[in-house]
């Protein structure tokens, strides 16, 4: 049986204006957090199943960690980020304003994105599919800052709200939560505290 499951958002991004969102890839300083991790794994060395968006980013945080630790990645389409196509990039107060209202207003949808109460329903959706399976060892879902805090949200039986947000620094960020009761142990935290048993 699965003993521990953690979510952890993909770091620091490349910022490419011209680009689907979806597309970005990590930028050095995100690249460098992965590969230490994957160099290190402490707390992770149980994962047996990496399970990871299908967005860039997440696949270039998942399949280090995965390799590492010798086991497959599973890529699920469907824990995407939440769906932000409409405006695209934003400059990042304008971003601010628009993801505050998203988690304000999570049956409302801010400026054509998806709203956060259909984001949520997506991820935990996908979340329970995989831990619906019997399996040994620990989980890792690797994903994104957005729909990942709706997934704490949820696990923790609150109201949506962004005050529970990963909070800045570029993501890199994980809580832990216990899989058979779909509660989480930690609020969220660096990645690097995984190296040190976290």
């Amino acid at each position: 049986m699965t003993n521990i499951a953690r979510y952890l958002t993909h770091p620091q991004v490349l910022i490419e204006p011209l680009k689907d969102i979806r597309a970005w890839s990590l930028n050095e300083v995100g690249s460098n957090r992965v590969a230490i991790l994957a160099a290190q794994l402490g707390s992770l060395s149980r994962t047996q199943r990496v399970v990871s968006s299908d967005e860039i980013k997440a696949l270039e945080t998942a399949k280090p960690l995965a390799l590492a630790l010798g086991v497959a990645m599973e890529v699920r389409p469907r824990m995407h980020e939440n769906d932000r196509s409409a405006t695209g990039f934003l400059p990042p107060q304008e971003f601010e304003a628009v993801a505050d209202q998203f988690f304000a207003e999570p049956a409302k949808s801010a400026r054509g994105w998806e709203t956060a109460e259909s984001a949520q329903r997506r991820v935990v959706a996908e979340v329970e599919a995989c831990l619906s399976d019997q399996h040994e060892g620990d989980i890792l879902f690797v994903g994104h800052g957005g729909v990942g805090t709706l997934l704490f949200c949820a696990l923790s039986g609150i109201a949506i709200s962004r005050r529970f947000d990963q909070g800045p620094g570029g993501g890199g960020c994980w809580f832990a939560f216990d899989p058979k009761i779909r509660s989480p142990h930690c609020g969220w935290q660096p990645m690097e505290a995984l190296m040190a048993g976290g």
